[in-house]
């Protein structure tokens, strides 16, 4: 088979070489160039009838060229020592300006060496490893795109569906390994992990596989790249679907290494690679491209014509034309010394046409059948690259990823609409995934055959509402029951993936807790357990080792003490509610209104007359009568009755205020704590309390408070035992207890302490996972599913539920004094009233005195004249009865006259 393959390619190649010729001047220079090359190979028949076609089509067009390549082929053996042993024949024996070739990367390693050596330019059209660039070697021209071009595209990929861990699949060789630092510092900028590299040998058996394959399997990454030969690649999909690794769920990523040859390989290993996305290097369309495709399909039919050929053809193109551009001058080596000894390396010499042709070589720019062709940097620079989807047999295009926009499913879409897409859908065409699936795989999945989550669960002494471990005594099954692990459980049915796990007590032997939270969290750090679920607070220094979901429950440090009733009720409570000051003056108030009242009502009205004693004792009756609206006393004066019908309101008020008042005094607790804040218990030296297992401890020392002064405790009966005894008698002044367990503290002790401020503040109680763990943002996201349904509200009334309702709630309620002491009533709230009742006593006495004076002046009744209204209003005797003016003690009968004084203003004489 190798042999027909040898000569189908010797015929080929002489059918050139006899065609050029024909078309050449014996004039034309001729210039030696290497070809080295695996001969007998597919890849390598392909890409000597495209440099062969290249030359052809050159020159055909352009027949006023002075110079014409002269190929000398090589055999590199498909080997590395052949490679080098074949550039050092063409250099030493036919004397090469310039060698193209070789095949392969590890090939062109030592290639790049020699070529450098000699001042020969080394062209390769398929060594693509990142680590050639890195022997700095001028004369090194990669006529191909390198491969760390290439995953800018595939963190796009990664990025867009919103996998967080990538397992790379790599061969054992340079090649396979050149990739890796660029593709690492990729998938670090998405904050992509890689938590296992699966490298297989080039010549690795199918058994060597599969254990490869298998270990794979036991992960929980689902998701691979895979950067290997088309053979490799084969034999490792095929073995992948026999294992079960192409089932829904998985996702495979090929680089352009797979995909630019996917048509080497046969039917069998395409159609194990069905569901597969590849990056594949973009050849853009052109009349000419067709045209030789054309051309390709008729002269031969039963080849695949690959990007390598096209590069090939370019390849040689730009050789030809920098070698017309330098000139035939001084085509001759210079040789070493023959005196000296020097090794076979050594003894080529250096071409003195190398210089000249490497300055040509970067000036050399055209647009070839691959695309626009140019070096920058001994390279090309690629642009786009296409996505593809292995579909049945054969590749199906799904996009496109370009430098300016990123992933596109066309190349015509404007970048100004790139603002609105959302969904991977918006940039890429529909998937097939492996299996057949239609839903994106998450990339990261509990694998069924591989061991279940180790998940630790502190093992607490109090209150265990949120975490309780107990025994059970026939099966000495353990049994975890709380409120942060039925929240646990609700968030892993809304995880989008089952997960398997085990519930570890952090315990010793003897069923006591092994450390605190610190050490609990520490275990998650040394890989003894994979996740921590439980009351456990998210820190900052906790969160340096590792990674906490969202939290689950609020949390905070708060301040408790007891609370005490301010009042002190007694023999005189009911003088209370009203401070002395409105005490007094209220009763000033009472003899002010009766004193303007009986001053008003006592010339006219009997019930105001009488001895001074009598009348001084009218006016107290009649004043504090007002108080429950019922005087004896008759008023009769408009003034008068307006002053006492505003005097019943004031006085409506205060009995009103002073009722509620007093009602709200003797009734009502005035609960008040017995300590104001932290900084007061700092500034006594007072002891005070915190739990046993948290970090409050180190909080406390931060803050200053001595050791001495620190007691520790476990149970919220401890608790309570520390602050009923008090400094005094070995307790605490108060104690410091996170807001979820001071919930289940005052559940039980509502009315006897309170919580008088949050002196920390703290992120709340999360799940623990490994740093980089992509499980967090999973379960993170499941978090607020579940905070946002009413599962949450049902779990905080089956756990919580032992708290009193009429308690307020800390995490609810931030004011740190619920309870306001209610205040005395004084002047301040009632000086208007008093205010606007003075000023009318004021201006109904100075009224009824003006008017009073007036009168005397028109009548010339002196002061002494006094009337007995009871007479001159009861005594009538018939029509010509008329009433009496006593003036002094002489009676006079007015007969002869009769008059009438009406005044409504004075309102206390009448006469008919």
């Amino acid at each position: 088979m190798r042999n027909k393959k040898l000569f189908f390619f010797v015929l080929f190649f002489f059918s050139f070489k006899v065609e050029l010729s024909r078309g050449q001047n014996n004039r034309k220079t001729e210039v030696n160039v290497g070809v080295v090359t695996d001969v007998g190979k597919m890849h390598s028949d392909i890409e000597m009838l495209c440099i062969n076609m290249s030359l052809s089509d050159f020159y055909a067009s352009r027949p006023q060229f002075q110079t014409r390549l002269v190929l000398n082929i090589a055999d590199s053996k498909n080997d590395v020592v052949g490679a080098a042993a074949a550039a050092l024949e063409l250099i030493k024996n036919k004397q090469v300006k310039a060698i193209v070739g070789p095949w392969t990367s590890m090939q062109a390693h030592f290639m790049i060496e020699i070529s450098k050596k000699s001042w020969v330019p080394l062209v390769s059209y398929s060594a693509t490893s990142p680590f050639l660039t890195s022997l700095r070697s001028p004369y090194f021209f990669r006529a191909t795109y390198e491969d760390s071009s290439q995953v800018n595209a595939i963190k796009a990929i990664i990025k867009i569906f919103g996998w967080r861990e990538v397992v790379p699949v790599y061969i054992d060789n340079t090649f396979g390994e050149g990739i890796m630092p660029r593709l690492t510092d990729a998938l670090q900028e998405i904050n992509d992990r890689i938590p296992y590299r699966s490298v297989i040998a080039l010549n690795a058996t199918h058994d060597e596989i599969s254990v490869e394959l298998l270990k794979m399997m036991t992960m929980p990454t689902r998701v691979f790249i895979v950067h290997a030969s088309p053979s490799l690649a084969s034999r490792v999909f095929i073995k992948a679907k026999e294992i079960g690794l192409m089932k829904p769920g998985y996702v495979w990523i090929l680089t352009n290494a797979v995909t630019d040859d996917l048509s080497l390989i046969d039917e069998t290993g395409v159609d194990a690679m069905e569901g597969v996305l590849g990056v594949k290097t973009y050849i853009r369309k052109s009349k000419d491209l067709d045209k030789f495709r054309s051309r390709w399909r008729r002269r031969f039919p039963r080849m695949e014509l690959s990007v390598y050929g096209l590069w090939a053809y370019d390849a040689i193109t730009a050789l030809a034309t920098a070698i017309e551009e330098a000139g035939t001058v001084d085509l001759t080596f210079s040789k070493a010394d023959a005196g000296i000894n020097v090794s076979e390396l050594e003894a080529l010499g250096l071409s003195q046409y190398g210089p000249k042709l490497l300055q040509a070589l970067s000036r050399v720019q055209f647009r070839g059948l691959a695309g626009d062709f140019g070096f920058v940097k001994g390279q090309l620079q690629p642009s786009v690259y296409e996505i593809v989807n292995v579909v049945g047999t054969g590749e199906r295009s799904i996009g496109f990823w370009t430098e300016e926009n990123g992933l596109v499913k066309k190349l015509d879409q404007q970048p100004q609409s790139m603002s609105a897409l959302s969904t991977w859908k918006d940039h890429l065409k529909q998937i097939i995934w492996p299996g057949e699936a239609d839903s994106v795989p998450k990339g990261w999945e509990i694998p069924t055959n591989g061991k279940s989550l180790r998940i630790g669960v502190p093992k607490r002494i109090g209150y265990t509402d949120l975490v309780k471990v107990t025994r059970d005594p026939i099966t000495n099954s353990t049994i975890v029951t709380g409120f942060c692990i039925d929240f646990f459980k609700a968030v892993i049915e809304e995880m989008p993936y089952d997960i398997s796990y085990e519930l570890v007590p952090f315990e010793t032997p003897d069923g006591k807790p092994a450390g605190d939270h610190n050490d609990l969290v520490h275990q998650v750090y040394l890989g003894r357990y994979d996740a921590i679920v439980g009351d456990t607070t998210i820190l900052a220094n906790r969160s340096s080792y590792v990674d906490f979901t969202f939290p689950f429950i609020k949390s905070g440090v708060g301040l408790i003490a007891p609370i005490k009733d301010q009042v002190k009720r007694d023999s005189v409570t009911f003088l209370k509610p009203l401070t002395w000051n409105l005490w007094l003056m209220s009763f000033a108030f009472f003899f002010i209104v009766g004193a303007t009242v009986w001053a008003l009502e006592h010339r006219v009205n009997p019930d105001f007359r009488g001895p001074p004693n009598y009348q001084a004792s009218t006016v107290l009756w009649f004043a504090f009568s007002t108080m429950v609206f019922a005087p004896k006393e008759r008023v009769f004066s408009f003034g008068a009755r307006l002053l006492v019908i505003s005097w019943y309101f004031i006085v409506l008020v205060l009995t009103q205020s002073y009722t509620a008042s007093l009602a709200s005094l003797l009734t009502s607790q005035q609960l008040h704590p017995s300590v104001t804040s932290m900084r007061s218990l700092l500034e006594k030296g007072e002891s005070v309390g915190y739990q046993r297992t948290s970090f409050i401890h180190g909080k406390l020392k931060e803050t200053g408070f001595s050791q001495s002064s620190l007691v520790a405790f476990d149970t919220p009966e401890e608790c309570d035992e520390l602050l009923r005894k008090g400094p005094k008698n070995g307790g605490v002044s108060a104690a410091f207890l996170e807001l979820p367990y001071m919930r289940l503290f005052l559940g039980q002790y509502c009315n006897t302490y309170k919580m008088v401020e949050e002196s920390f503040t703290v992120d709340g109680f999360g799940f623990v996972f490994p740093i980089g763990s992509p499980l967090v943002a999973d379960v993170s996201r499941a978090i607020l599913k579940v905070a946002e349904s009413p599962k949450a509200m049902e779990l905080d009334r089956a756990w919580f539920k032992k708290r009193d309702e009429s308690c307020p709630d800390p995490s609810t309620s931030p004011d740190p004094n619920p309870y306001s002491t209610a205040r005395q009533l004084g002047v301040d709230s009632f000086w208007l009233l008093f205010l606007i009742m003075f000023l009318m006593c004021v201006f109904t006495l100075g009224k009824f005195t003006l008017l009073h004076q007036m009168f005397l002046l028109c009548t010339g009744i002196d002061d002494d004249v006094r009337w007995d209204s009871r007479k001159s209003c009861n005594q009538r005797e018939g029509a010509n009865s008329f009433p009496r003016i006593t003036i002094g003690d002489d009676q006079q009968k007015e007969s002869d006259f009769s008059f009438t004084v009406l005044d409504r203003s004075l309102d206390f004489i009448r006469l008919d």
